[in-house]
């Protein structure tokens, strides 16, 4: 009999669609979805959404006798996974997106978070930590371990390949949102500091988001708005070949949690330029497999970028040692059947 699983979440990430893709291509699964619609861009529109918010438990409970799911699977501890908590479900696994998911860190909502999220851990019947640093702050609030699966979704690692760059100048790559936490201005800043040196260089800077028209005026008063490309939103399948056509990655995030656009650029053979934080040191160690560079520190951003490219042999075994890395670790066909099957386990052991 083939099984249901109602997705809580936002449908049209990139992040969710591999997950969803994966249950139904490693476990058969049927997916059904639920997610908010009020956009959340503007504060009219936040306080909408909040509303929507509240009266979702109903929404949700009405899809379950609809639907009738065998299952409930929700993305973000302090939303939807609490969401999936009040579903009434008697299967449900909810994931860990960020660190810790109590973002942002100065909120005045972050004690009502805190509650919440501990009760989407209590009623959750799996968890999903998609790496390491996500388990540090489960195990400071006492969260059962033993319903913890660690282990990323992975990427598709046939669309991912290497392409070896003989490039003569630095072909960077920023493939993360283009909102305030990914310090887009720092980079290009850094890159600033590259160009004033000597170095040439093309900076690709992929995505959409609210500083868009902000990044591109500071390229042009930098005066390197001739170097830097902004692609805008693309299709994901388009990604690859900009990766392989690159030969330095940069993600300069404040948080992270598990990032799939770094391990796709290690996948590509991108050499990693990321931010000092947790989430990048799980993967990265300074200088030898990448840089880790201390947030907003532009100088040193602009110091490394040029060791990187001026180093080539370090580079190129750190990018070989990298993907061997990511077809150990992150590959999706392994990992998807993997979650699959747990979601399989963990259906076959509540019927009984």
């Amino acid at each position: 009999m083939k099984r249901k699983i109602l997705f809580l979440g936002e449908s049209y990430r990139a992040d969710a669609i591999t997950w969803m893709k994966g249950l139904k291509e490693f476990g058969d699964f049927e997916i059904c979805t639920w997610e908010l619609k009020t956009p959340n861009n503007t504060k009219l529109n936040r306080f909408k959404r909040i509303a929507e918010y509240l009266f979702a438990p109903l929404s949700i409970r009405k899809i379950i006798r609809q639907e009738k799911p065998d299952m409930v699977i929700a993305e973000r501890t302090t939303s939807y996974g609490f969401l999936a908590a009040l579903s009434g479900a008697k299967t449900i696994a909810i994931a860990q997106q960020g660190r810790t998911d109590l973002w942002p860190e100065g909120s005045v909502l972050l004690p009502l978070k805190k509650i919440i999220q501990k009760y989407a851990f209590k009623k959750a019947h799996l968890i999903h930590a998609w790496g390491p640093v996500m388990t540090i702050s489960m195990k400071e609030i006492g969260v059962d371990m033993s319903k913890v699966l660690v282990l990323p979704k992975g990427i598709d690692l046939s669309l991912f390949t290497p392409s070896t760059s003989n490039s003569t100048k630095i072909e960077a790559i920023v493939t993360r949102s283009l909102q305030p936490e990914y310090r887009h201005d720092s980079i290009l800043k850094a890159f600033s500091i590259v160009h004033q040196k000597g170095f040439d260089f093309t900076l690709t800077i992929v995505g959409d988001g609210t500083r868009l028209t902000y990044l591109k005026d500071l390229a042009s008063i930098l005066q390197i708005e001739n170097k830097v490309v902004f692609t805008g939103r693309i299709p994901n399948t388009e990604l690859p070949k900009l990766l392989q056509q690159s030969n330095i990655y940069i993600s300069m995030p404040i948080t992270e949690g598990v990032s799939a656009s770094l391990f796709e650029a290690m996948a590509c053979h991108c050499y990693p330029v990321v931010s000092d934080i947790p989430g990048n040191q799980s993967w990265i160690t300074h200088r030898k497999n990448g840089q880790l560079i201390t947030i907003d520190d532009v100088e040193k951003l602009a110091k490394e970028l040029i060791w990187s490219f001026e180093n080539p042999e370090s580079r190129n075994q750190a990018v070989l040692q990298n993907r061997k890395f990511v077809e150990e670790n992150a590959n999706y066909n392994s990992n998807m059947k993997m979650i699959a099957d747990k979601y399989h386990e963990l259906l076959g052991l509540r019927d009984m």
